[in-house]
């Protein structure tokens, strides 16, 4: 095993692989990666199924099935992806036993066209809980404003979820709010809150993407690199003034787990940079990291993991998103942005996955 992602895994960060494809399970390499890298944990999405069924043919069986069985587009895509996942979720379940469900989990997203319906969104969690069936599984709710009331609904009735698309630190208190909510109506349910789990995914590379070319047009280069480092490290701030509070002590004593921050969109975009930076300097306690396997690789081979990379830093993070503003960038604007742009993406790799499915079928 990789001594640096045992190292990062002793200090409290979970290592999870941004990837699902059905070749990966047919070949033993998640078993693979569980053993030698470390790997506790798998996110997927919609770009991630669309790539997976792309390439090679290890879904020409299933698929010839689903044709001579005249299934439409829909019940294809819910076949063929809870399929990988519940496969995952398999594998990955010995880890969730060591761990006691904190771990060993695997990420199915509802059908991103449905991030501006509550009602749709509930439902589509409530079906795909159903058709997996596995305890380990995590249900991805994107963290829209009508997906907040979602997030509460399906954590009361006892379903693990996973918050995804988080850019802003307003829109993630308002996340934990709802994961609060959530595990409160389960109690009150009678339900047992040890067994509802939850991580809430933070983006970091893309918000980078975004300041950078905007301190580009401000001439302002010297702040580039920064901003996705340290609006992370201001969650993580947020993150520990929820775990102090009052009301989240109530409901850890009635056996509940804390929602752990989850970084994602950890993979570097811009080659000057380090291609580990989004994993050394933000290691922190009680935090998962999923990274695409090119970043895995790079971390396991040199990254630089020294202890507490965030805690530390408070005040360097504040200063800079300080030193953003005066420069003119408007943080509002810049979230706002890269939510719409992240919903229409996955919205566009759904639609790319429909396409590729409907092509299969008929042919």
């Amino acid at each position: 095993m990789s001594e640096i992602l045992r190292k990062l895994s002793g200090q409290g960060v979970a290592v999870w692989l941004d990837d699902i494809s059905r070749d990966r399970l047919l070949t033993g390499n998640l078993e693979q990666l569980i053993r030698e890298k470390n790997v506790v944990g798998v996110t997927s999405n919609p770009t991630i199924f669309a790539g997976a069924l792309s390439k090679g043919d290890a879904y020409d069986t299933q698929l010839h099935d689903l044709a001579v069985r005249g299934v439409d587009v829909g019940e294809a895509v819910r076949s063929i992806t809870a399929y990988d996942i519940r496969w995952a979720c398999d594998v990955l379940r010995p880890v969730y036993d060591a761990t006691g469900g904190v771990d060993g989990r695997v990420s199915l997203e509802v059908d991103p066209r449905l991030a501006r319906d509550t009602d749709k969104t509930v439902a589509e969690a409530r079906a795909l809980w159903w058709l997996v069936d596995r305890p380990n599984l995590f249900i991805k709710i994107p963290a829209t404003l009508e997906g907040l009331p979602a997030i509460t609904q399906a954590l009361s009735e006892g379903i693990s979820v996973n918050v995804t698309l988080i850019f802003s630190l307003e829109r993630y208190r308002q996340v934990m709010d709802a994961w609060l909510a959530g595990l409160e109506a389960a109690q009150a349910k009678g339900l047992n809150l040890a067994a509802i789990e939850s991580v809430a995914s933070f983006f970091v590379s893309r918000v980078d993407t975004e300041i950078d070319k905007r301190l580009d047009k401000l001439g302002r280069p010297e702040l580039k690199g920064k901003a996705g480092v340290a609006n992370a490290r201001l969650a993580y701030a947020a993150f520990e003034e929820v775990m102090n509070s009052e009301r989240w002590q109530r409901l850890r004593a009635a056996g509940a787990h804390a929602q752990r921050p989850l970084w994602a969109s950890t993979g570097v975009k811009n080659p000057d940079y380090s291609d580990t930076m989004y994993v050394d300097q933000l290691v922190v306690p009680g935090t998962v990291n999923t990274m695409p396997e090119k970043t895995l690789d790079a971390v396991a081979d040199h990254a630089n993991v020294t202890g507490d990379t965030v805690r530390p830093f408070y005040q360097d993070a504040w200063n800079h998103m300080a030193a953003l503003r005066e420069a003119g960038i408007d943080y509002d604007d810049v979230v706002r942005v890269l939510e719409e742009e992240g919903v229409e993406k996955f919205e566009a790799s759904w639609n790319e996955l429909l396409e590729t499915l409907s092509k299969k079928l008929v042919g």
